[in-house]
């Protein structure tokens, strides 16, 4: 399974972010997660959200990355502003 999940460094203003999630529900082959971090094992957490792709194998994963719905993603996350940290993991 992979993932690609970003860390956001503050809250996105939730009505801008529901146009977002649009976006990122119509990338093919992908579900998409999404959520408020609340908390961390010592002190404040270092991020305030949390959103994620997961694709079944890494062959659904390139064949979404190199869509132009996956691109239009990180474009819309950009115009929305922030901090924001992207991650591609392989979970077992």
């Amino acid at each position: 399974m992979i993932r690609a999940f970003v860390l956001y460094a503050d809250v996105p203003d939730p009505a801008r972010f529901g146009e977002h999630v649009e976006l990122c529900r119509r990338v093919g082959g992908a579900t998409f997660r999404h959520g408020l971090i609340f908390g961390a094992p010592t002190g404040e957490p270092r991020y305030r959200y949390y959103a994620e792709f997961e694709f079944p194998d890494r062959e659904s994963f390139d064949a979404a990355a190199a869509s132009t719905e996956f691109r239009a993603t990180g474009v819309d996350a950009v115009a929305m502003g922030g901090s924001f940290e992207v991650f591609f993991a392989d979970v077992d």
